[in-house]
């Protein structure tokens, strides 16, 4: 087997309702020497593309329309004429960025991509957002899990869960019932895997991320990214 993955890792400054924090994002880039698909490019084009190098990007995928999912797709696919895929009901996040443009690619639950000699497929895991999905390549036992799940926890957007329950059904429903080997590799922070994160489900179902929850004037910096609206995005040195 010679597909591989590789993580860039880019920064940038998000302005939440007039308060600025930094963020860092995953940019997953999964494939061989000959070409790659690559997964939430995040702001820095030519940081992506350097990583990528010589390789043919076969497709770019977001796994949600958020502007940190989204911000760097065109460019990154404009180099080899790629096409972007995204869920269609994330369409109107999508717009938030790219008012002028739509992706190529409208994603469904179970679709399959093809890249090197794996295959990823589709699963629909909205919560964060209508149009959520996450990718599961078994034969590299791994899920791309964009917001929808990070190594501590469900993600959030600016802080808040926008429908928890639908987040949670999503992550026990689809996510949990994978091997308990699967890496899971979100679109913020390190990795995990699902067994070190499926013990913990009981007690997200029975409150435990919104218990005694802090407002978001008393949170500090942001860890989980953006808000769908409302927000601006820019890098560190602007």
């Amino acid at each position: 087997m010679t597909a591989r993955i590789e993580r860039v890792v880019t920064e940038g400054v998000v302005d939440v309702d007039g308060a600025e924090h930094k963020v860092e994002n995953n940019t997953w880039i999964l494939g061989d020497d000959e070409e790659v698909i690559v997964i939430d490019p995040a702001r820095d084009a030519e940081k992506i593309l350097e990583k990528v190098g010589e390789r043919e990007v076969l497709a770019v995928i977001c796994t949600h329309g958020l502007p940190d999912h989204v911000s760097a797709a065109i460019e990154v696919a404009a180099r080899d004429e790629a096409e972007i895929a995204l869920h269609p009901k994330d369409r109107p996040l999508w717009r938030l960025t790219w008012p002028d443009t739509w992706p190529d690619i409208d994603m469904e639950d179970e679709g399959v991509f093809g890249v090197a000699d794996v295959r990823l497929e589709v699963m629909s895991t909205p919560g964060i957002s209508q149009g959520g999905v996450s990718l599961y390549c078994e034969d590299l036992d791994v899920v791309f899990t964009g917001k929808t799940l990070q190594a501590d926890g469900p993600g959030k957007v600016g802080g808040e869960y926008p429908a928890l329950a639908d987040q949670l059904t999503a992550i026990g429903g689809r996510l949990f019932t994978l091997p308990h080997r699967t890496r899971v590799l979100p679109a913020h922070g390190e990795e995990s895997t699902i067994g070190d994160l499926e013990p913990q489900f009981d007690a997200w179902l029975s409150g435990s991320l919104t218990r005694g929850a802090v407002t978001e004037e008393n949170q500090g910096p942001l860890s989980d990214g953006t808000r769908a609206a409302g927000i601006h995005l820019k890098l560190l040195d602007e």
